[in-house]
């Protein structure tokens, strides 16, 4: 998936609606620039094994993915947002989920609407995830 090469999938996203976030094929997570988490889709649920209601309102790096506090991760997302001329980054992540180790591809993708960020999550090996 990438931005970059005009996955539409991705473009649609920078508008998208919190009623479309589900519909979405890949998981999808919207934060602000601090880290709050503003939506959550039911991709991401499945991957992740995590509720949307346990996770809104709270910060993705220091309570939900404590593993992305890092430069990796946050610092690359730091990074990303100081830089007004790009709409999108991707990179390749590992997720030490409790229920499996995840290789995912991640894409930021700067929201078109609001000052947050859409991270998309898409498992490298292109599997769905289970529930």
């Amino acid at each position: 998936m990438s931005a970059d090469g005009g996955d539409d999938r991705l473009w649609r996203a920078l508008e998208i609606s919190k009623g479309e976030l589900d519909e979405l094929p890949f998981g999808a997570i919207v934060i602000d620039p601090d880290g709050t988490i503003r939506g959550y889709n039911e991709y991401e649920t499945r991957l992740s094994h995590l509720e949307r209601e346990a996770v809104l309102g709270k910060n993705f790096f220091r309570d939900v993915a404590p593993c992305t506090a890092v430069q990796a991760f946050e610092g690359r997302m730091r990074t990303f947002l100081k830089t007004s001329d790009r709409v999108s980054e991707r990179f390749d992540y590992f997720f030490p989920f409790a229920h499996e180790d995840v290789t995912v591809e991640i894409t930021f993708l700067r929201l078109r609407q609001q000052n947050q960020i859409l991270i998309a999550v898409e498992r490298a090996d292109g599997a769905p995830p289970q529930r």
